[in-house]
């Protein structure tokens, strides 16, 4: 309230100052003689003060058309003025619009139209860093693999987007299974952003399928200190990775810096069948057998493995099967009841000519999980028993169509393979498999049979044929009639495993 009525005396002593200015030079005396051409104008003082008024408005008028008619030939220089301006703010609302149109196509799965879009903000945007981001992710949309390679290609020239063309380009290869470029774009995409998860993974599982161990390990181990994976996995993962990298020294012969990374990886990951296997050889050959004991008997109490029980045999290889079946107590007393520890001993068993203890050892085994390998044993117990052929040959028969049992299985894919490898041939998974009973496909024969006793009188026979020898007693060429020992040379060969 305050101001407005000091607002309020302002304005009437304003407006009495003008009208007592005004009334002064109204009585006031003499004036102002303008003389221009023989022409003479006087004016009065109040005059006087009219014609300075309108002078000044008049020079105000005349100067703004000046910046006008200046404007407007800036305009038709091609400079930029408020009528340019404007029309540059209309191409903008438009290019802007397309370009969320070009958004919403994408999101909607049209990749033609978000193609058209994106085209069309270009016209009138002129910023190929923004729309050629909409451009290339329609034309994959589209299935246009070329075309969306030519735009991540142009994305390279700019620092903002280099990141995503590389990428973009690196996908690309990929789906046209051209790795080797692909892995050089990956490593340039982990040089420009390391701490972005998904290059990491693709550079490494690159690496592992490339065999590259040591570069794949560096990558590993950015991706721990960038915070993208747990030290748990870390450490699995790297064990799996310094195993493949001691195996692949050891394809050219046994060498120290082998064995240090088999050893490494076994301390990782003690679990890890494999690595715990290749340590314990490792040992055995360096003499120290009580290390090699305990790596395995750490590994079997995870999970019991016929390669372990098979290095483990490797650790007293000259002993006699007595005394191999008390040796063996420590690895059968973790976990007596788990079928491969039943199998194990009923092997054991076998190779001591103890075939009644065999046959305890397998159990209930043969009507719970009765496997190839089970029956196959059991086959061999009744032939050391003595039963009849016919007998013998049930249970191999049963073998050829029973479940092959636990195999190295991959997660990803449940492709099935012969020998762990830390990247699945089927569909290049890194550290997927493990030893589980395949849901389905079980062709592949692991390579851990060499426990399996053989069931057959010599490997190199020839099948048997119906003749005359048969018919008068005899059961091959051999000469070797029903009435003869059966010959258990496959069990002095599973002693001497």
């Amino acid at each position: 309230m305050l101001w407005s009525l000091t607002k309020v005396i302002l304005f009437v002593a304003l407006t009495a100052a003008l009208a007592l200015g005004a009334g002064y030079l109204m009585e006031a005396d003499g004036g102002i003689r303008v003389t221009a051409g023989g022409n003479e104008l006087s004016l009065k003082p109040f005059e006087t003060a009219v014609a300075l008024v309108l002078l000044v408005l008049a020079i105000w008028i005349f100067l703004r058309i000046g910046s006008l008619l200046v404007a407007v030939m800036k305009f038709l220089n091609g400079d930029e003025t408020a009528v340019s301006r404007w029309f540059d703010r209309n191409r903008e609302r438009k290019g802007y619009q397309a370009l969320a149109d070009g958004l919403v196509a994408l999101a909607a799965g049209d990749g033609r139209e978000a193609i058209g879009k994106a085209a069309r903000a270009e016209r009138y945007l002129r910023k190929p860093e923004l729309t050629d981001l909409i451009a290339a992710q329609a034309a994959e949309l589209a299935g246009d693999g070329r075309g969306a390679e030519a735009v991540y290609r142009r994305l390279l020239g700019h620092d903002m987007t280099r990141f995503v063309g590389i990428r973009g380009i690196m996908k690309q290869r990929l789906s046209a299974g051209d790795t080797e470029t692909a892995t050089k774009l990956a490593e340039k995409a982990f040089a420009l952003k390391p701490r972005h998860q998904e290059t990491q993974d693709i550079l490494l599982e690159l690496q592992a399928g490339k065999s590259d161990w040591k570069g794949a390990r560096r990558t590993l181990g950015a991706k721990l200190s960038n915070g993208s994976l747990p030290r748990d996995v870390f450490r699995r993962r790297d064990a799996v990775l310094a195993l493949s990298q001691s195996k692949s020294l050891l394809d050219a012969g046994p060498s120290p810096e082998a064995e240090t990374h088999a050893m490494e990886a076994n301390r990782l990951s003690p679990d890890l069948i494999p690595a715990a296997v290749l340590a314990a050889r490792c040992h055995i050959r360096h003499g120290r057998k009580r290390h090699a004991t305990r790596v395995i008997k750490k590994a079997w109490g995870t999970q019991p493995h016929p390669d372990l029980a098979a290095v483990f045999a490797e650790v007293e290889a000259n002993e006699t099967p007595e005394q191999r079946i008390e040796r063996f107590a420590a690895l059968t007393g973790i976990h007596p009841d788990d079928p491969e520890t039943r199998m194990l001993l009923a092997e054991l068993h076998i190779a001591a000519e103890d075939f009644p203890a065999a046959r305890r050892a397998l159990g209930d085994l043969l009507d719970d999980t009765p496997t190839a390998r089970a029956l196959a044993i059991m086959a061999a117990v009744a032939r050391g028993e003595g039963a009849d052929e016919t007998v013998v040959r049930g249970w191999l028969a049963r073998a050829v169509t029973a479940s092959r049992g636990p195999q190295w299985v991959c997660d990803n894919c449940g492709n099935v393979h012969a020998a762990w490898t830390a990247v699945c041939k089927g569909c290049g998974a890194f550290d997927a498999l493990a030893w589980t009973v395949p849901e389905k496909g079980e062709v592949a024969m692991p390579e851990s049979t060499g426990m399996l006793p053989l069931i057959v009188d010599r490997p190199d026979a020839e099948p048997e044929s119906a003749g005359p020898a048969e018919e008068n007693g005899h059961s091959d060429a051999d000469g070797e009639t029903d009435d003869d020992p059966p010959d258990r040379s496959g069990f002095d060969r599973v002693a001497s495993t």
